[in-house]
């Protein structure tokens, strides 16, 4: 049985299906590099931060989840490039607030640019999203 965090990881992963010019170029926490340009555009998904607040009222944790969504893109002007799939995945997961009754609240937070120094103009855009939700006190995955 898997922790919520992993179910809001996975419901992510699942919104993002069909993200503009993505295709099935969608990972979670990749470590492998990308070997070819055929394989860009791609999203990455990873969480950086969890944090847990006790709820005083009723026994439950209410977590903030920091995630980030990566879309890899190249081209002379890459961050540019990436604006389609960038649009279609904000879309794909604020359209469902609940991410399919995992969470409780979706909340974009920040985007920002990186330039990548290759053969060719590489970038990345960082997109950070703060995704609220609830478990038990003793039971991560409920």
């Amino acid at each position: 049985m898997a922790s919520k965090r992993e179910d809001i990881l996975n419901a992510i992963k699942t919104a993002l299906a069909n993200t503009t010019g993505v295709g099935t170029r969608i990972y979670r926490s990749r470590t492998i590099p990308l070997q070819q340009r055929s394989e860009l555009p791609a999203l990455l998904i990873s969480w950086s931060t969890d944090t847990a607040e006790q709820n005083t009222s009723l026994p439950t944790l209410d977590w903030s989840l920091s995630v980030t969504v990566t879309i890899l893109s190249s081209g002379d002007v890459p961050d540019s490039q990436a604006d389609n799939t960038l649009i279609s995945m904000h879309s794909k997961i604020m359209a469902d607030l609940t991410l399919g009754g995992e969470a409780i609240d979706v909340e974009p937070t920040d985007q920002s640019f990186e330039a990548v120094d290759a053969d060719q103009p590489l970038g990345a855009i960082n997109c950070s999203y703060l995704v609220r939700y609830r478990t038990e006190v003793d039971d991560l995955t409920q």
